[in-house]
This record gives structure tokens, sequence and C-alpha cells, in this order.
């Protein structure tokens, strides 16, 4: 008898991005055989690619499926983060219509994981909507606590949607999902829970462990924070959060020193 999937794993996916497919595939076939009740949900434009990796997940015997959708986007929109949020919208869609699972796990397919992340977060998420675990930044120096490692309840799903904001000027503002949970006041817990490795390329990867969740951390990563930041961002058209972050974890460091 078939086992019922309690958690999907989505990550939207092109063939540009997925340098490490090899090992994005061989750590969710390990994340598989620990947690069967899991099934991996990938996400592609490219329709070419979406039957190679058909075949690469069957011949691993990984339980999965690979989403075919289309990019809606304005005439002028040029920012490629139009494919990631369409391609989220399409996962979610897809969870809730096609699966009983009770928890959508967001990947990118740059990294790898601990092959106990399910086990790991479903801990974590427990009297939460979501849980973020947190990541080395790829081309620069720094920590991310994102949607590259986060996992989501399914009546949290039913509230949100996936989107994308670009203005004219070519900015794009990021963090519209968040947003959202902030909104809805929904029960968001952050931290650095497990390992996750990033790669910089085919070879080059930068590994963080489960570590405390620093209080400079805490404060930038805040709800209260996090709101302002992008509002600020809707205000002046101009994505404020991804710049102005990184500068008020620097100020509170340097108050903290003093």
């Amino acid at each position: 008898m078939k086992e019922a999937v309690n958690v999907a794993v989505g990550a939207p996916i092109y063939r540009q991005g997925a340098f490490v497919l090899d090992k994005f595939l061989a750590n969710q076939k390990e994340i598989q055989q620990n947690y069967p009740a899991s099934e991996l949900v990938l996400a592609t434009v490219e329709d070419d690619f979406a039957d190679e990796l058909e075949t690469l997940i069957s011949s691993l015997g990984i339980k999965g499926k690979v989403l075919r959708y289309e990019t809606i986007k304005p005439d002028y929109a040029q920012s490629r983060a139009w494919n990631i949020a369409c391609g989220r919208e399409a996962i979610r869609q897809y969870t809730l219509s096609q699966t009983e699972a009770n928890y959508l796990l967001w990947l990118d397919a740059d990294m790898t994981y601990d092959p106990l992340l399910i086990e790991i977060l479903l801990g974590e998420i427990q009297g939460y909507d979501v849980v973020y675990s947190g990541y080395v930044k790829r081309d620069s120096v720094g920590y991310e606590v994102g949607s590259g490692c986060s996992m989501f309840t399914r009546d949290t799903l039913e509230k949100i949607r996936f989107r994308c904001l670009e203005f004219r000027n070519g900015q794009v503002i990021w963090g519209l999902c968040e947003l959202d949970l902030i909104r809805l006041r929904s029960r968001v817990k952050k931290g650095f829970f497990l390992r996750i490795c990033h790669y910089k390329n085919a070879n080059e990867a930068r590994c963080v462990t489960p570590q405390p969740l620093g209080w400079l951390r805490r404060v930038t990563t805040s709800r209260v924070v996090r709101y302002a930041l992008i509002r600020a961002s809707l205000l002046t058209r101009y994505h404020l959060s991804g710049k102005l972050q990184p500068i008020v974890y620097r100020f509170l460091g340097a108050i903290k020193e003093t």
C-alpha cells in the first residue's frame, strides 16, 4: 500500500541554477529514505528540463513530481524573481489540491541538508505556523534566515499565496510572503536548527551547523524590524529591506561593543 504524504518538499528549479543537481538529488534520496511519508515536488518553466528531471528522479527511486508552470509577469518585468515566485505558487497549489500533506517544506536546489532535515523541522514547528532554518549566503559574507529552508503548515498555505512585485525602475521587492505572515499574526520560529551547505559552484560550498540564534539576529529578523523594512521598501519603491538589514545588524553590533 502506498504511504500517504505528510510532507511535500518543494523547490523551483531551472537548468542554469541546477549546477549541483547530482548532489541535491542524492541528498533528497537520503532525506526521503529517512522520512518515507514525503514527496519531492520540483517546478520548472523549461519543458526539456522537466523531462530530464522526471527521468532522474525515477532512476534514483525518489518519490516525486515535476510541475511545468508558466511565469506570468508584467511586460516590463525583467527579474528572475518572477520565475521563483510563480514556481512556488505552482507548488503551493499542487500541494493543497493534489496531496493531503500537512506541511510544505521549501528548499533551494543549490543546497544540501542534514538527511534528518524533515524530522528536525517537524520537531521545531510544533506550536508554530512556519519555521525557518538559516544558512550561509552563497555569494557574500553573512547568514540568511529565509525561504531556502522553511516549513509551512497546511493551514498557513491556505491563507497566503506566493507572488512578486517589480517596479518600473527595476527594483524587486522581496518579502511579500513574510509581510503576509505578519499581517496574519502567524507564529513564526527562526533559528539555525540543522547543517546546511550552500554551494557557490559545483565543488565549493559554505556550511552552517546548528547553533543558537544570537540576539543581534533575533532583533534584525524580528517581526517589527522586518515589517518596517518591507513597508519602507514598498513606499520608496526600492529594495531597502535587502540593503538596510545588514546595516542595522552592523550598527547594533557596534553598540554592543561600546
